[in-house]
């Protein structure tokens, strides 16, 4: 078998993939890793996804037949999950939730008790004991137990709020909270802050969490930001780690512009930490030149919100994340939070008393043209000559006003290929010269 864990947690279509009886090995192995001295309490909380409270039984009773205590926070943000493991100081932190991923999907995210994601030694560990039938089971009076978390979104809320830097009274504000987990805390900030707040698939629905709404379809939060005659829109996705934002005028605002936004004024304010933004290969070029022009450095990554947090945590940098709207405030939080994220886009509004759309206009956004190829290996893409031959006439051709990226997919056996250029056209045109020579080379198939 592969390795369980991948870049966020192990995830896979529930009660299939990601059954109860592997729930319940999990939980008793990384009860077995996670315990300290002082006990083993593990604080978990889930998204709306109706084989949550399933999973959610199985760790449970994994716990507790360990002998750990269970501090049950029900449906919460996954960011809420790891700011309250640090704040409680539980042994860890464990999500439920596949974050993005369509509603038959469900995954684990555990936590260190720091609040910051396992590194890949501590799941290494959790790994090699999954299968041990000889791990302590408690009996009798050491056998766990189960709490509830009453105010773990209160306290939750309460964090977030701290940051705001004004009272938000005559702003108006519409969040798509994807019927998943931002539910009950979005309306719970917003209000507190002042602002009169527009909330869309607001509901707890696991049968329709980021279906056709939420931060990967902000369509949905366009058109009721104009609507509404709205100051700003923030659509999160099932677990709220993510936000996507749109502006005034019905614009966009995706992951990049937000770490623009962000980044540009606190450098003005001599903030910005290593005066550099981390961000993923996959971040637009036009980010990266309007940093430049401000003064400020990008640092590119492999993708997936890990790499970002390993590289800003290596360099002493403070802000970075991924165009999908996964910002890391690494001041404020040791994850990507799409409530924190949404109220720093708000706080720079109030400082700077600008609009979202003037505070983005710096920020071009290139034509960027993706194309998957499905392969039999996608690892045969490494270094093969005429296809890096051709990525280099490729990069030629566009010189400095372009960008050119060949991959294999981390999880899928495709090979990606990104083109950005001034023109789409000129775009469009090399992605497809590029994906048809690597299906001719690899033998597959444009997907």
């Amino acid at each position: 078998m592969g390795r369980l864990f991948g870049t966020d947690g192990v995830r896979g279509v529930a009660n299939v993939d990601l059954t109860p009886e592997l729930v319940f090995r999990l939980g008793r192995a990384a009860a077995h890793v996670l315990s300290t001295d002082a006990g083993t309490r593990f604080l978990l909380g889930r998204d709306t996804r109706l084989s949550g409270p399933m999973l959610e039984a199985a760790l449970t009773a994994a716990v507790c037949s360990a002998g750990g205590t269970v501090l049950s926070c029900g449906i919460l943000p996954t960011p809420a999950v790891a700011y309250l493991t640090r704040r409680v100081a539980a042994s860890a932190g464990v999500v439920i939730s596949a974050s993005h991923n369509p509603i038959e999907d469900n995954g684990i995210k555990v936590f260190a008790s720091d609040g910051y994601k396992l590194p890949d030694a501590v799941e290494d560990a959790i790994e090699t004991v999954l299968d041990r039938h000889d791990l302590p089971r408690a009996v009798g009076r050491e056998v766990g137990g189960a709490e509830v978390l009453s105010d773990a979104a209160d306290i939750y809320v309460d964090h977030i709020a701290s940051h705001v830097v004004g009272s938000l009274g005559g702003m108006r504000v519409v969040v798509d909270c994807a019927y998943g987990a931002a539910c009950r805390v979005a309306s719970m900030l917003w209000e507190r802050l002042g602002a009169t707040v527009i909330l869309i698939n607001d509901e707890p629905d696991g049968a329709r969490i980021n279906v056709r709404c939420g931060s990967t379809n902000p369509e949905v939060l366009r058109q009721a930001v104009l609507q509404h005659g709205a100051d700003a829109g923030f659509a999160h996705d099932g677990d709220a780690d993510r936000v996507i934002a749109v502006d005034e005028t019905g614009s966009i605002i995706d992951g990049d512009a937000i770490m623009g936004v962000c980044a540009m004024y606190l450098h003005t304010q001599g903030r910005l930490a290593r005066r550099t933004v981390v961000a993923t290969v996959m971040s637009n070029l036009g980010l990266e030149l309007a940093l430049r022009r401000a003064g400020i450095a990008l640092e590119r990554t492999k993708v997936g919100d890990r790499y970002v947090l390993e590289r800003m945590r290596e360099f002493g940098a403070t802000v970075g994340g991924e165009q999908s709207g996964h910002i890391i405030f690494l001041d404020h939080a040791t994850t990507g939070d799409g409530a924190l994220t949404a109220v720093q886009v708000v706080n720079v509004m109030l400082e700077t008393g600008q609009r979202l759309s003037e505070l983005a206009a710096p920020i071009e956004r290139f034509p960027q043209v993706l194309l998957n190829v499905t392969v039999a290996d996608r690892g045969t893409v490494t270094g093969h000559p005429a296809i890096e031959a051709a990525v280099a006439d490729a990069e030629r051709a566009l010189g400095p006003r372009g960008r050119v990226l060949v991959r294999p997919s981390g999880t899928e056996p495709l090979v990606r290929v990104m083109v950005e250029a001034e023109d789409e056209g000129e775009a469009e045109s090399l992605a497809g010269h590029l994906a048809d020579l690597i299906a001719r080379e690899l033998r597959g198939r444009r997907a």
